[in-house]
Parts: C-alpha cells; structure tokens; sequence
C-alpha cells in the first residue's frame, strides 16, 4: 500500500516510520496526530497525543484482548489505567480521551508520561538519527530534513508544509497506518483470527436475524432443544442465539460457533470461554443435529457453507475434526485472557 506523493514532502519517509517497529507506539502515535489534526489543531499537546493513543488502542486490548507482545507498555498502561480511572472495557474513545486528558490521578498521569521518552522522538527517525533525544529536539525545531513536527518539552508543533497533505489524505493515512498495525500485531497473534477487524470498535454490531431462522428451521422440526448450559426447553421465539466461543476473541458470525442459548443465561455469559470438557460434547451434538434438519429440509441453505470453515466437506463434521478445530482456538482464547466460564448450578 503506498502513500499519494506530494510534490516537495518526503512522503517516503513518512511510510518508513513503521519500518523495523519493536513496538505499537509508533501506529498508534500517527492516529492520534492524525485525530487533532482533523480538529484543526496545530499546535498539539503531548498529553492528549498520549490519552488518544490510549483511546484508541483501548477496545483491541480490553474487549478483544489482542496481545501487543511482551515489551510493549502501551498494553500495560492501558490495563493499569482502566482501574485507575474505572472505565468500562467497552468505554467510548471520546470518552476515555476526555477522562484521560483531564484527570488529576498522579498514577495515570505517571503511565501517560511514560511515552513521552519512546515515541515523539523516534517518530522521527526516518529524517534524522533520532536514537539522540536532545539532537532530535534541536533537528526538528529546524523542521530538519522537512520533517512531520517540531519537539517541544510538553508539544509539538506542526511542520506547516505537511498540514496540508494530513489534512487532504487523512483517510488514505490512517488506512495505511491500520493496515501496517494489523500485519504487526498478527505476527504477534498468529493464531488469533480476523486481527483487522479488531483494531477500532463497531459503531453497532449486526443483529443475528437471518443466523435465528436457520434455528427457527432446525427447532421446527425438532420441536424443542435443550439449553447446553441450563438444560432448559428452547422452542421457536424463545432463545438467544449465542457465540459459543466469544465474538470478541472470533470476531465473526460464523454458524458452526452459534448456537441456541437461555436468554437470561446468554446475558450472563458474556464473554466468557465455556470449559470444553463440560460444554463440547452437548454443543457438538447440538451442532451435528442441525445439520441433519438443514441438510434434509433446506439442503441449499446458504449458512450450510459456514460449516466448510472448519471441515472441508458436511459429511466430515465429526466430534474429533470438531474438536481439532475448537481446542486449540478455547486455548489461544484463555492465553490471551479470556476469563472461564463458571458451570451454571440451578437454584
């Protein structure tokens, strides 16, 4: 993906900034740029720089529990600041800058101020040797090399001849910068699925309409199904359909991971990984039976093709290859901090 030149500015210089990363700061520092640039904002403030990169790497951490790998301290301030300031995991991005760019807490500004000595400066480095801070300050206030910005102790200062191209090709630019983040961190998670999709928070997520009258069909003709979780009767108009392994660690709809759950209970869940060794069997036999309604009553439906997602071919969804699919996954899940979910007792 490459960057629209500009007659003048050395666009190249600007994609190396995310050459030989070691860390996210860096992805995440030019989206928060980026941000108060769109505001009309020359003159930025580190410290809302920091709570934007804060904000907006805020959902990937919490909800969908990406790693950013072990050196990275953008994860831990974050999972520090969260109880710090008591925002929820799901918390908005206006929001949380907001909390963050006016708090008084002595810790979360300590966390905030921890990158002021990692990323303004190394931003730069494609443009000068930017390892030295003090020669870096000294080369930007000179917009050196026509340089993005100038360092100051508590700002930056906008290069004018680049405040016209962030604002023309804003989107191009935080295209290229979400695209770059994600080939980062999937090297980072290489068996987390569908790391793309898992960078910004959806404005909504989409109603499961058409998966529930695929159930509609199966529980037609079967009359009831019990409940995996609470064992109670689940007929048409009276279940959740529900992801068995957490959207947030899935990030899809997928049919083979949804299945008819007690709407109470289904609220409840949550996000939290069902124990296969209670839950694959029923969820397996659950699964294996609306195969064989679908595939006698409708055998063209289009969510059969979800099934081929997991096994190459309907007739080989079995227990093993099933489990083959779904172990590793639940493993890879609770490793990134996906909590356990309790078995249900009936009071």
């Amino acid at each position: 993906m490459d960057l629209p030149d500009h007659e003048g500015l050395p666009v190249h210089l600007l994609a190396g900034c995310f050459k030989n990363t070691s860390a996210t700061y860096k992805f995440y520092w030019f989206l928060a740029l980026l941000g108060r640039v769109e505001l009309g904002e020359r003159t930025i403030a580190k410290r809302d720089l920091f709570a934007e990169m804060v904000a907006h790497a805020w959902y990937t951490v919490n909800y969908f529990k990406v790693s950013f790998g072990k050196q990275d301290k953008l994860q831990e301030a974050i999972q520090a600041i969260r109880g710090l300031e008591s925002l929820t995991i799901d918390a908005d991005r206006i929001f949380i800058f907001n909390q963050l760019a006016h708090t008084s807490n002595k810790a979360t500004l300590r966390a905030l101020r921890y990158f002021n000595g990692e990323v303004p400066h190394r931003f730069l480095s494609p443009w000068f040797r930017a390892a030295d801070s003090q020669a870096a300050y000294r080369a930007s206030q000179r917009f050196e090399n026509n340089c993005l910005y100038a360092l100051y102790a508590d700002h930056i200062e906008l290069n004018p001849a680049w405040v016209t191209y962030l604002q023309r090709h804003a989107r191009i630019l935080k295209n290229f910068c979400y695209w770059n983040l994600a080939v980062y961190l999937q090297a980072k998670n290489p068996n987390v699925p569908d790391i793309p999709n898992k960078l910004i928070k959806l404005p909504v997520r989409k109603a499961l309409t058409e998966q529930r009258k695929f159930w509609d069909l199966v529980l037609a003709e079967l009359g009831s199904v019990d409940c995996i979780y609470t064992h109670k009767r689940l007929t048409v108009g009276d279940y959740a359909v529900e992801h068995f392994l957490p959207y947030a660690f899935v990030s899809h709809d997928l049919m083979w991971n949804l299945i008819p759950a007690d709407r109470a209970f289904n609220s409840s869940k949550s996000d939290k990984l069902p124990p296969l060794d209670t839950y694959f069997e029923p969820y397996f036999n659950l699964q294996r039976s609306a195969l064989e309604v679908i595939q006698q009553v409708a055998p063209q439906h289009k969510f059969l093709e979800d099934y081929l997602t997991i096994v190459p071919d309907l007739h080989l969804f079995e227990r093993d290859r099933v489990w083959e699919q779904l172990q590793p996954l639940a493993t890879i899940a609770r490793n990134n901090g996906f909590e356990t979910l309790l078995p249900y007792i009936r009071v």
